[in-house]
């Protein structure tokens, strides 16, 4: 094992950072469970869509290969070395998905919930009210800042959670709405709470669960929600196609059952990775680390990207799953790491 350099994996990782506590192993793509089996041609399709936008100089001749080649596993085998990088918590796979809401463009009838864009004071280099102060003090009310009206607080919440949705708009057309910021406060999990106060098992907890219990509770459901200090601020997307997934955070359209959102401490966004998920729903399969999360922090922690609408959501939040992820490598830069000792 091999202490971990940020310098080598370049793209998502500030030149001269160490994260604390990680290491590195060399492995082969014969050490992967169930490579020779995936689809390589889908992971390519999903890795293209990104990868002009490496800007380390050793990703630039292989996505002009990847955009070029027919043979997708020789492209990966040839070009790719596969590295484990390990920290100090275990691994850990969730889900996430772009929800799909009822809204309309003005407030009346059940359309009562506002999602708001970003107001013109939020300050960028301190936290601001926390999500309690401002729902309770109504500090984001009458401004103009409302992007539209939902029929439910709780789907307004898991909205923020997931950080993008498609708004179905009782004119008929679909708004696709998409982070733009925050109130500068850290994501703190709901359903740790619930278990912290012993309401449910660790194995009991799913969105469907939380929407189930903050429904049920009225102001005690509220003051859950309230757990969570951190608020997000949309803006409307218009330029994604409707049969595209939605812009992660290498502002590119994302590939439900290819991407995932990973921690860019410790893994390059954009690059290939071989996920080994656990669970009820194991998946072995190589994805691409094209988003961020301000819940996925470590070098073994991932979020894979389901889909869109209810049903990517009801998968996506059963899963709560070992197993571990092993990032793909250009050769130049894993062999240069590796015999550098570094």
């Amino acid at each position: 094992m091999i202490p971990l350099r940020a310098a080598v994996l370049g793209v998502g990782l500030m030149a001269g950072a160490t994260p604390a506590h990680a290491s590195v192993e060399l492995l082969g793509f014969g050490d992967l469970k169930g490579w020779a089996e995936d689809s390589h041609t889908e992971a390519l399709e999903a890795f293209r869509t990104t990868c002009v936008d490496l800007k380390d100089p050793a990703w630039g001749p292989i996505c002009a290969i990847a955009r070029a080649t027919n043979d997708a596993r020789g492209f990966f085998e040839s070009l790719f070395l596969p590295i484990l990088i390990k920290g100090d918590d275990e691994a850990l796979f969730t889900g996430y998905y772009e929800p799909e809401l009822r809204a309309s463009r003005t407030r009346g009838g059940a359309y009562q919930y506002p999602i708001y864009q970003v107001p013109p004071e939020l300050p960028r280099d301190r936290p601001w009210y926390t999500r309690g102060e401002l729902e309770d003090r109504g500090i984001l009310n009458g401004r103009g800042l409302e992007l539209a009206y939902a029929t439910d607080p709780v789907e307004v919440f898991f909205l923020q959670v997931q950080g993008s949705g498609r708004l179905r708009l009782t004119d008929g057309t679909v708004m696709r709405v998409g982070f733009a910021a925050k109130n500068g406060h850290d994501y703190s999990s709901v359903g740790r709470e619930m278990v912290r106060r012993g309401l449910y098992q660790p194995h009991q907890v799913s969105a469907d669960r939380i929407k189930a219990w903050v429904r049920a509770n009225g102001a005690a459901g509220k003051r859950l929600l309230h757990h969570n200090k951190s608020f997000v601020f949309f803006r409307e997307v218009s330029t994604v196609p409707a049969h595209l997934g939605p812009l992660g955070a290498m502002n590119r359209s994302i590939t439900p059952m290819r991407t995932i959102a990973v921690d860019p401490t410790y893994t390059p966004l954009g690059a290939p990775v071989w996920i080994e998920k656990g669970g009820a729903d194991p998946l072995r399969r190589l994805m691409v680390a094209q988003d961020t999360g301000s819940a996925i922090k470590g070098a073994q922690r991932a979020d894979v990207f389901y889909g869109s609408g209810e049903a990517a959501g009801d998968k996506a939040g059963r899963i709560r799953d070992p197993g571990r992820m092993v990032v793909l490598l250009p050769v130049e830069l894993a062999l240069s790491y590796v015999e550098s000792g570094m």
